[in-house]
């Protein structure tokens, strides 16, 4: 047991890091306000590592393979490019709609993230070996910095622009969406904490998208046929002012 614990040790400093650089600097600044919020980045970054290390050490066989298969299935987009494209061939004018909506949230959120944020808050890869992570989860471990997470923030982004017009597709990608986010952790390439702040990301991105593209590209309405033209009553006038009988009366005859 103590060799186990040894062995995880490497990956909880490298999980508690940036919090406690982060804890130091508003201690040091000084402020009751500071301590408290230097005391509670201490605490998330302590749970951080706990959950990490506890998913990493529970035996999940029958969920092992295919959480990695569809953490592969999301790379670069994947899964939802498919998906917009599904929409953009069988959902008529809407479907077209909603896959341009899709891959736009996608495109802007993959840059936020990947350019802005993870530029600014380099976090390092959990060692997932250290962790004790089953090496039959692994996939790939991207190059670049841990937090936020992109296939987090790109999923929930698309899920949130296309459940604009069509929520309960949305509430179904969204499904689909946490469970990629969790997959990343099971996998051992991204930290609890990544996914979260990954999911709150594209969510917003993906509803400031869909929102702007509103009012760039307004839906089309269909014209009114005349059988849902605005009905003229009896004994009243017609859009021109001329009287309109009541049935069974002849015009001019009361």
């Amino acid at each position: 047991m103590a060799r186990r614990d040894s062995a995880r040790a490497p990956a909880a400093d490298t999980a508690g890091a940036v919090a406690q650089r982060l804890a130091d600097e508003l201690v040091r600044q000084g402020g009751p306000v500071r301590q408290r919020a230097a005391g509670a980045l201490r605490d998330l970054g302590a749970l951080d590592q706990a959950v990490y290390s506890a998913i990493a050490a529970t035996p999940t066989p029958a969920l092992d393979e295919p959480l990695r298969r569809l953490s592969n299935a999301a790379n670069n987009s994947g899964l939802w490019l498919a998906t917009a494209a599904g929409l953009a061939v069988v959902g008529g004018s809407a479907g077209r709609r909603a896959a341009v909506r899709g891959t736009m949230a996608i495109g802007v959120t993959s840059a936020l993230v990947n350019l802005v944020v993870k530029a600014a808050w380099s976090r390092p890869r959990p060692d997932r070996a250290g962790a004790g992570v089953p090496v039959w989860r692994n996939v790939r471990m991207p190059t670049s910095t841990s937090f936020p997470s992109g296939h987090a923030a790109s999923g929930f982004a698309f899920a949130a622009a296309i459940g604009r017009d069509q929520p309960w597709l949305g509430l179904g990608l969204r499904f689909v969406a946490a469970t990629v986010a969790y997959s990343r952790v099971h996998t051992g390439v991204h930290y609890p904490g990544d996914i979260v702040v990954g999911a709150l990301i594209g969510e917003g991105t993906g509803q400031a998208v869909a929102s702007l593209l509103d009012r760039l590209w307004p839906a089309h309405k269909p014209s009114r046929s005349g059988r849902d033209e605005q009905r003229v009553l009896p004994g009243t006038a017609d859009a021109e002012g001329a009287p309109v009988p009541a049935p069974g009366l002849e015009p001019g005859r009361a």
